[in-house]
């Protein structure tokens, strides 16, 4: 059985995670200059709550495959209840966070659904990182399986 920390993925993972917020602040910052603090920071909370997002569907669905590979044999795999909470809640926090951020301060919902691409744009980046990165790069331990 392959542990969830040892996975061949992790590096992209962790990739994606990091550029969501580089890609975040430097659109930030861009935003803040361009058109107002206000928007930057619309931009800046958006990949903030998209690492934030990320981050919960990472931890769930290690969640689910640590529980449907203890169970494997099993006719009937069950999944953590806390599971189903975690892939759930992180759109009740989204949206929590995007209304009371443009109610009480008044920051513009564009910009925080601008921010909330930050996650989509780094997950093509770390992608193209991972296709266009040489050969020898990649983990030798993962090459043959």
């Amino acid at each position: 059985m392959v542990d969830v920390e040892q996975k061949p993925y992790a590096l992209t993972e962790r990739r994606i995670a990091y550029l969501t917020l580089i890609l975040g602040a430097a659109a930030a910052v861009a935003a803040a200059f361009r058109y107002s603090l206000r928007a930057g920071a619309g931009v800046l909370i958006g990949a903030i709550l998209a690492w934030i997002n990320f981050h919960w569907l990472e931890r769930a669905m290690d969640s689910v495959t640590r529980a449907s590979t203890a169970q494997e044999g099993s006719p009937e795999a069950r999944v953590p209840a806390s599971s189903y909470l975690g892939l759930f809640a992180r759109y009740a926090l989204i949206a929590a966070v995007v209304y009371a951020t443009f109610s009480l301060l008044r920051i513009p919902i564009l910009s925080i659904l601008v921010g909330l691409c930050a996650l989509g744009a780094a997950a093509l980046t770390a992608t193209l990182m991972e296709v266009l990165s040489p050969e020898d790069r990649r983990s030798d331990k993962w090459k043959n399986t």
